[in-house]
């Protein structure tokens, strides 16, 4: 039995209304972590706990994390979480409340990650947020359950950190012979994938000057890089700004709230950006964030309004 729920596809009025489009949206914020991350964490987590694995160890800024834990609970395994000090105190509290153990540790998710690999012993199983090809299984049972639902988008929208998403959804779409594009999205300072396309290779940020910190991946995953060699993959930038901003217009339209990083791919439909020129029937992947308060989203809009008028 998965870990996991399954979510609803549900056609948005507001989105389609903003857009000029047909606009769905795929409700990963329902899932009991709060993210899109059980899908695959789940799945990888129970494979180790059928191999007799005594701990679960990972890292994280956030999401992943969440869901490690939420799945070490499930399983009756303890999990250790090494996060960066750019965590918010909201998701440590959040990690910690489901028993996990958190540690901080390093100015990014590396250096957290390198702790957590150094801290492995014989009996514990690593659990990567991203990197993993059982992780992308997982997430490719997103689209399984649209194409369930009979929806057939003309594009993906999703929002892209190290790449996990992206593989899954990917994957997903050509189980199921979709050859519709995807549409990549990032904001400014955390766009290591859209800045690696342009360049035709994996790329470096040598910082993430984003508040969207769950895109924090200061490089996208090799696999994620690969596919731009199989499958569609457009890219799109927006702001911090416009991301906040989305939540909050996401939050009133929808009654949910979601964090900046998928505001990010939910501000190109609001924007109708130009990558969408050619699309009528868009699948948006909402993927959620358990980290974000109300409180935090309007601060953040109030010191990024003041920003722009600098």
């Amino acid at each position: 039995m998965s870990l996991h729920v399954r979510t609803p596809t549900h056609h948005s009025s507001a989105l389609s209304r903003a857009s000029g489009r047909r606009v769905w949206l795929k409700l990963e914020s329902l899932q009991p972590s709060g993210s899109f991350k059980l899908r695959g964490i789940g799945l990888a987590c129970q494979d180790h706990a059928r191999r007799g694995v005594k701990r679960f160890v990972s890292s994280s800024g956030g999401n992943a994390g969440i869901a490690v834990a939420y799945a070490g609970r499930e399983l009756d395994i303890p999990v250790t979480v090494v996060v960066p000090e750019t965590t918010s105190p909201r998701a440590c509290r959040l990690i910690s409340d489901m028993k996990a153990d958190v540690l901080i540790h390093g100015a990014s998710w590396q250096e957290a990650n390198e702790r957590a690999l150094a801290m492995l012993g014989e009996s514990d199983a690593f659990i990567h947020p991203f990197d993993d090809p059982v992780v992308w299984r997982g997430h490719s049972t997103i689209i399984d359950e649209v194409v369930e639902d009979g929806v057939q988008p003309d594009l993906v929208v999703l929002s892209v950190g190290g790449g996990g998403l992206l593989s899954g959804v990917i994957e997903g779409l050509q189980r199921h012979t979709l050859n519709c594009p995807v549409l990549a999205v990032e904001t400014t300072g955390a766009s290591s994938f859209a800045q690696s396309v342009a360049r035709g290779e994996r790329i470096v940020l040598p910082a993430i000057e984003s508040i969207a910190t769950s895109l924090g991946a200061h490089q996208v995953s090799e696999h994620a890089f690969a596919l731009l060699a199989q499958h569609r993959i457009d890219c799109a930038v927006v702001s911090d700004l416009q991301a906040v901003e989305a939540c909050l217009r996401f939050l009133d339209d929808h009654r949910i709230l979601v964090e900046p990083a998928c505001g990010a791919s939910i501000a190109t439909l609001y924007q109708n950006v130009a990558e969408l020129a050619d699309y009528q029937n868009i699948l948006v992947i909402v993927c959620g964030g358990a980290t974000s308060t109300v409180e935090q989203m309007t601060a953040w809009r109030h010191s990024l309004s003041s920003e722009s008028e600098i």
